[in-house]
């Protein structure tokens, strides 16, 4: 597969989150201490770090939004 591309078909719903996502994941991983490859292949990454990656974007993701919802209630 080529740099940049995907094989998910999942589209954001807001174009302009890819790149805070893209942030997000590259300040998750210096939290891990994983390694993301410059050149954006992850194929020689191990599954298990990928993985650790995507679970804490989604656990920090879920965060955001109960704070944000929270927020929401006092009005």
């Amino acid at each position: 597969m080529a740099r940049g591309q995907s094989r998910s078909s999942n589209q954001l719903v807001i174009q302009q989150a890819a790149q805070a996502l893209e942030q997000l994941k590259y300040e998750v991983a210096q939290e891990l201490g994983i390694q993301i490859p410059a050149d954006g292949y992850y194929g020689y990454m191990a599954t298990r770090d990928t993985g650790a990656i995507g679970g804490h974007m989604v656990r920090r993701l879920v965060q955001i939004a109960e704070q944000q919802l929270s927020n929401f209630q006092r009005f």
